[in-house]
């Protein structure tokens, strides 16, 4: 009998009323295991009335209140880590230990959020003129929607939900229709946690469910997290709308490495920061810069390195890297390696005729390694968000630098060197979001914001840290002046004495 995944609306389980379900796939098989509601317009409007009405109280409930059942919720959180990353390895295809650094990353921003209080203090300056205090506070928006991506279906809710409701909002989530099981298994976590009925509301669907959010009224903001077409439209639709936008978009990460690098550290890191989670993920490595004579060795460390990675399903204690999400995904991916060789590429490894045995049916793909790319060839110029490493030469760090910074993405990027200053130079010349220095990956810790430049973000505000908490609230300016008690009228006695 196949699963069903329904809707969470008011604190509750809601079957689909649409009549329209979209499939779930294993990964591994290509079976068909799960199917999914889509949400009508009306059904979006139920889930946004009640978060409406959930506000009325919720909005007003104590910072007390509110860490104490975040509190609750991180620690089912980590009781059922196991449970949630099997649910994502099922329908997304990471292995095991890669969902549970997910699941890891998501208990991050938690815990940011069961500290809220600390972040929502206030402002006072007291007598900028005559008994005059000025006072700055941040106040909840209301309710607030959340719109994430399947490579992450457990992670990237918990970079937005957490904080949203922690600062007195609710909160409506459409999660990826790819893999919606773990964004159900959170909301009846929250329920457990004593969450109020309400104030948490999971829609699946597709774009009509996804439409209705950026139009509804009573939707004040918008976070997201996808490609960059789908985040300059969910930008530009909502921000018409007049709500607040966060809109993370795609990413061309770059990771430059100079002649005096470790280059076996510099091998391992691009191996692990290309390939691992099958390389779905926005802060993966997909262009490694080499710079000078040491392209030829590096790539052979690279070469030698992916060859090794074990290919297989997910649920497989064994395997390091799993499938690809969908078969029209894993086809396209594909075709960038097809086509690399016409473009002017070297094909080192080609891993486009990859399967498992026992597992034909799988989305597979194996690990694919492009030297030489030049910078017309699509491999380079798209986001392929699949295990395909391209490696790109230049003779000179400001060539590497002109090269990155031509792009029109500005995510995340790398330095790797044992040159300290070339380190700094690098970090306030690259024109990124976020920079690693001898570090692949440079994802922030949950106290710092995530994001972007240039097309990998639409909107003023990153992601989490104070920049989520500063985008989940609004800042009002109280001026006050109170007579002194001295200057009562005759007849009204406060006690104060009258002759200071």
């Amino acid at each position: 009998m196949t699963k069903v995944v329904n809707h969470w609306i008011g604190g509750k389980t809601a079957e689909g009323a649409s009549g329209t379900y979209g499939p779930v796939t294993d990964p591994a098989t290509g079976e068909v295991t799960t199917k999914v509601a889509f949400a009508s317009v009306e059904e979006v409007d139920a889930a946004v009335a009640a978060a409406k009405g959930a506000y009325l109280s919720w909005g007003q409930s104590s910072l007390a209140t509110r860490t104490t059942i975040l509190f609750r919720f991180r620690a089912l959180l980590d009781a059922h880590r196991d449970e949630i990353a099997e649910l994502i390895t099922a329908e997304h295809g990471k292995v095991h230990s890669d969902a549970l650094g997910e699941v890891a990353r998501g208990l991050e921003i938690v815990d940011l959020a069961c500290g809220i209080s600390v972040q929502l203090k206030g402002e006072l300056s007291t007598q900028v003129a005559s008994r005059v205090d000025v006072s700055s506070i941040r106040q909840p928006l209301g309710v607030v929607a959340g719109i994430t991506p399947f490579n992450f279906p457990a992670m990237v809710p918990m970079w937005m939900f957490p904080l949203a409701i922690a600062c007195g909002n609710t909160f409506v989530l459409k999660p990826s229709e790819k893999d919606p099981s773990a964004s159900i298994r959170l909301a009846e976590l929250l329920s457990e946690a004593g969450l109020p009925d309400g104030v948490f509301n999971v829609v699946h669907g597709d774009k009509v469910a996804v439409d209705r959010l950026l139009a509804h009224p009573d939707v004040k903001a918008v976070s997201f997290v996808g490609s960059t077409p789908i985040a300059r439209y969910i930008h530009t639709t909502a921000s018409a709308n007049g709500k607040r936008v966060q809109a993370l978009g795609g990413a061309k990460n770059h990771m430059l490495v100079l002649p005096d690098a470790d280059l076996d550290a510099a091998a391992d890191a691009a191996v692990s920061a290309a390939y691992g989670s099958a390389g779905e993920r926005c802060m993966a490595i997909s262009a490694v810069v080499a710079v000078g004579a040491i392209g030829d060795t590096l790539v052979e460390k690279i070469r030698e390195r992916a060859e090794k990675i074990k290919i297989g399903p997910g649920n497989d204690p064994t395997s390091e890297m799993g499938p690809l999400i969908t078969k029209v995904h894993r086809d396209k991916v594909a075709s960038y390696v097809t086509n690399a060789a016409s473009e002017g590429a070297e094909v080192v490894l080609d891993g486009t005729g990859y399967t498992v045995d026992g597992h034909e049916n799988g989305h597979w793909i194996g690990i694919s390694l492009l030297d030489k790319v030049p910078t017309s060839a699509k491999a380079y110029q798209d986001e392929i968000f699949g295990p395909v490493l391209c490696v790109l030469r230049t003779e000179t760090y400001e060539e590497a630098l002109d090269l990155i910074n031509s792009s029109p993405f500005g995510n995340g990027t790398a330095i790797f060197t044992r040159d300290g200053g070339a380190a700094r130079r690098f970090q306030l010349e690259v024109e990124a979001g976020m920079v690693g220095v001898n570090v692949p990956i440079p994802v922030p810790v949950g106290y710092h914001s995530f994001g972007g430049w240039k097309d990998s973000l639409f909107g003023d505000h990153h992601i989490y840290g104070n920049d989520g908490t500063h985008f989940y609230t609004r800042g009002k300016v109280v001026t006050t002046r109170w007579p002194d008690p001295a200057d009562a009228p005759t007849g009204v006695d406060l006690g104060f004495p009258r002759n200071h």
